[in-house]
């Protein structure tokens, strides 16, 4: 049997265990100790469905178990689509001893954890991540949420789960642009905090798209690591944890004004990091050489640098709802060094607004 990685997000009566290994799903006993609840309800995507429900259902010892199948994509994390699973839930008379799975990538984990953190005012959920953005990122730290058309995840809860399961060798089924778009929120985390894991991702950016198991493996672990880390100190975002958006703010605008699903979210964030790290350059706050690090590992990783043309006025106004801005002023995430960023509004409105020209000009 391989063997199995488990890390900690201390969060006191909240925490839980992540379990990362090849072959989870599927595997008799795993889940036990983690699910306290009498009926499950299996949330899962029209993709991910006739490849994994079987074996996670297998898993569940207790109790009945139900399953949901959403349409796949961006463009349906919506209201309507979360309020099938609470009308699902309702069908199969989940009670408050119920718990919610999501097997699937960040949509469906942040859908079915957002059903969960309402339905009966709270319920238990376990996160399943079948993508690799969900197994470095979304499916860790117990933000759940939906879009709007306004902005990307402005509706939603923090609801922390009873675990999270993250079978690395469902990547080998992962869509190659689905693979990159995962690495870019691993780099986040090196970017924000961990020199030297970057310098591992210079090493082995062709082993991780060659999908070596040993790779995809090492490079979960850390950026679980690094993220629980964050998460244990700053739960709500109401500090530190910010840094974890490294790229988000224009992400989620290229997101917005692209129209959803034209860029997948790691695209976007990819392309929002190149971003960041010219911005804090033009304030003479990241060296050009490391800029260019930061760049040329994006390229490597396939991810784009670039944002599409934009309107700027649409741009700037789908940054001023982003969820970081405070007392009217635009927060963004900047590396100083590789390995070091901050949350920052210190810097003239009239640069961004220049450097934002020059950059959607194409």
């Amino acid at each position: 049997m391989p063997p199995m990685m488990t890390i900690t997000v201390d969060l006191g009566a909240r925490s839980y265990p992540i379990l990362i290994g090849s072959g989870l799903l599927g595997r008799a006993g795993l889940l036990d100790p983690h699910l306290r609840g009498r009926d499950a309800l299996i949330v899962t995507n029209t993709t991910v469905g006739p490849l994994y429900l079987g074996r996670l259902r297998g898993m569940i010892t207790k109790g009945r178990v139900s399953s949901i199948e959403l349409p796949d994509g961006e463009e349906h994390k919506t209201l309507a689509t979360t309020a099938l699973i609470l009308d699902a839930l309702v069908q199969h008379r989940l009670g408050r001893d119920g718990v919610v799975l999501a097997l699937g990538g960040g949509v469906v984990g942040d859908m079915a954890g957002f059903a969960a953190a309402i339905y009966q005012r709270g319920i238990d959920f376990v996160q399943v991540p079948t993508t690799l953005l969900a197994q470095v990122d979304s499916a860790v730290g117990g933000k759940t949420g939906i879009n709007h058309p306004g902005g990307k995840n402005l509706v939603g809860a923090f609801h922390q789960p009873l675990c999270v399961l993250s079978d690395s060798e469902t990547l080998q089924t992962l869509p190659d642009r689905e693979l990159s778009a995962g690495l870019a929120e691993a780099l986040k985390c090196a970017i924000i905090a961990d020199a030297h894991f970057f310098d591992w991702f210079e090493g082995h950016a062709a082993a991780l798209l060659a999908r070596d198991a040993g790779a995809l493996n090492q490079v979960i672990r850390r950026a679980c690591e690094i993220k629980a880390e964050v998460v244990a100190g700053d739960e709500r975002e109401h500090g530190r944890r910010a840094l974890l958006n490294l790229g988000h703010t224009f992400g989620h605008a290229i997101e917005v004004c692209a129209g959803y699903g034209t860029m997948l979210h790691g695209e976007a964030v990819g392309a929002g990091m190149a971003m960041a790290a010219r911005f804090s350059q033009r304030l003479g706050w990241f060296a050009p050489a490391e800029v260019a690090r930061v760049g040329a590992l994006l390229q490597a990783l396939r991810l784009p640098v670039k944002a599409p043309r934009i309107a700027l006025d649409a741009f700037l106004a789908a940054m001023a709802i982003d969820k970081k801005v405070l007392g009217g002023h635009i927060r963004l995430v900047l590396p100083r060094t590789i390995g070091h960023a901050v949350v920052t509004a210190e810097f003239p409105a009239g640069e961004l607004q220049g450097f934002l020209r020059a950059e959607l000009a194409g």
